[in-house]
């Protein structure tokens, strides 16, 4: 059994994220799906990495239902190398912290949980989510 503890800390919170994007320490990946940016609107700055394509980009198992919710194809090679080369501008050319925002925090967690998998250790989950970034 895994302990909690053990797991490093993932999450920050939205008015620390705020100040770290506001001077440049920490680029904002919204990973909400296009039908929630229209509907409560996408951040200024923020760069739209939706969760689920992002773990379908990443080979990871989806669900029926996040299947549904895509709609699209399956990724090819091209798709991946854009991601990666676009994670890669933040976090490794630009130095930056990679800072995951969904709409209130769980699914930010687990895009944190798969970059830092992925080799991204500065990659943090807005605890408040989108909700707490309006504020």
């Amino acid at each position: 059994m895994v302990d909690e503890t053990d797991k490093p800390h993932l999450e920050i919170s939205a008015a620390a994220s705020r100040e770290l994007v506001d001077i440049g320490l920490a680029v904002l990946l919204d990973i909400r799906q296009p039908f929630e940016l229209e509907l409560e609107g996408a951040v200024d700055g923020a760069v739209p990495v939706p969760l689920f394509r992002l773990k379908q980009l990443l080979g990871r198992e989806i669900t029926e239902e996040e299947q549904e919710l895509l709609d699209a194809d399956e990724p090819d090679d091209r798709d991946f190398q854009h991601f990666i080369a676009l994670i890669n501008k933040y976090h490794v050319t630009q130095d930056q912290i990679l800072l995951c925002l969904c709409n209130s925090g769980r699914r930010s967690l687990r895009a944190a949980e798969l970059l830092r998998d992925l080799g991204y250790a500065r990659s943090l989950s807005v605890r408040e989510g989108f909700r707490g970034w309006q504020d």
